[in-house]
């Protein structure tokens, strides 16, 4: 069976990694060698074991009727979208790891792949080499999701644990991971939320069966978190993560992505490092969790490869997911619940008058005081926190 890898990075030279590795295996469980006839890059590889496999035109492959599964790794939308569809409509079945594609083009392509009698397929693209997306889209299919909370950044998340345990600044330890290849050069969709939300959205699209909007949904990072922020929240004995929410309400869900105060008792408060982990509340099932290296080249490039073996299984034959096209109105952000935490220069007489019980996390700082509200949503909160004024920083409690 011929096999194509659009994009020879990180994540694609680790395809061709696994392919070569594990080629034995793969075979006896596919029932034929998985063949990598061609890689589509820009670049040249003098050198490489695959050498003779490079080319630089898209067309190549998908006029080749031999290939009948691609691999995409380039990321972004363009030009991955123009090639994947292309792909898709020359009758083959691709996978990719882009999160940003699926994200923004996800059921649109997976229209044109039913078009086609072929597949369009994703596991890598939230969680790296956490198999969530198969869990939720066959395992779970008997289940009515009703809620998902995710630590699905691994940049961030080896952040706030360095944060946490060094009592670093939000400066010093962005540029250690920097400096560790853990965050790139220009971290915004990291620390900024958007690489999560993203990834939310994907989830709460398979499992609502429409399509969500990612810029429907309220996004905070974790660049305005301090150290002071860790000193507070250990005296509340918790932990500070940025958290991807999904929750049913009614018939529809609520989204956001975060930094949450977390609970030792919470199975997310034990996330550290580089590490990912989904959690899933199915209304049979109850609570599980999903755990494992979200990032890396083959950790994520092992995912790319069981959709590849799916794919080899499942030629000329649509398996449906079940994500229209039909776009899903997210539920109202002002109207979630949450207790805040609040740190404020305000005088404590104010902070009693405007919130009324508060239970107050006091680390004796000269110039601030650190209290937690009652349950109140998001509007209420908003709306007390303008009256209050002094504010230095908010975060929700999970």
């Amino acid at each position: 069976m011929k096999a194509a890898i659009m994009g020879y990075g990180t994540i694609g030279s680790g395809v061709a990694k696994v392919l070569d590795t594990n080629k034995e295996v793969l075979a006896e469980r596919l029932g034929e060698p998985l063949e990598l006839k061609y890689i589509l890059d820009l670049r040249d590889f003098p050198g490489d074991p695959h050498e003779d496999c490079f080319v630089k035109d898209y067309k190549k492959i998908a006029n080749d009727k031999e290939v009948k599964i691609v691999v995409e790794t380039m990321g972004g939308v363009e030009p991955a979208f123009t090639f994947v569809k292309a792909m898709l409509e020359a009758g083959k079945s691709v996978t990719t790891s882009n999160k940003a594609l699926v994200a923004d083009k996800g059921a649109e392509l997976m229209q044109i792949a039913e078009t086609n009698n072929v597949n369009f397929v994703f596991e890598a693209a939230v969680g790296g080499g956490i198999p969530i997306i198969r869990t939720l889209t066959a395992c779970l299919t008997g289940d009515v999701i009703e809620e998902m909370a995710a630590i699905c950044n691994g940049t961030t998340n080896y952040m706030l644990t360095n944060m946490e345990q060094y009592g670093s600044d939000y400066v010093e330890i962005l540029a250690e991971a920097q400096e560790l290849g853990y965050a790139e050069k220009d971290p915004t969709a990291d620390v900024e939320g958007h690489d999560s939300c993203r990834k939310i959205a994907i989830l709460t699209s398979l499992v609502s069966g429409k399509n969500v909007d990612f810029n429907d949904i309220p996004t905070e990072g974790i660049s305005k978190i301090s150290s002071t922020d860790f000193k507070y929240a250990k005296a509340m004995g918790r932990s500070i993560k940025l958290i991807a929410h999904s929750k049913m309400i009614g018939k529809t869900y609520s989204c956001r992505v975060a930094p949450f105060l977390v609970k030792p008792d919470n199975m997310l408060y034990h996330v550290s490092g580089v590490m990912n982990a989904v959690s899933v509340k199915g209304n049979m099932l109850g609570e599980s969790m999903y755990y494992g290296a979200g990032a890396g080249a083959l950790p994520t490039a092992s995912a790319v490869v069981g959709d590849m073996v799916f794919l080899g299984r499942n030629l000329d034959k649509h398996i449906k997911i079940g994500w229209s096209e039909e776009k899903l109105e997210l539920a109202n952000a002002n109207e979630e619940k949450y207790r805040y935490f609040v740190r404020t220069s305000a005088l404590q007489s104010n902070i009693e008058n405007e919130f009324d019980e508060v239970e107050y996390a006091n680390l004796d700082l000269d110039e601030e005081v650190g209290f937690i509200t009652k349950e109140m949503t998001e509007a209420e909160f908003n709306e007390r926190k303008a009256a209050l004024g002094g504010i230095i920083s908010v975060i929700r409690l999970y």
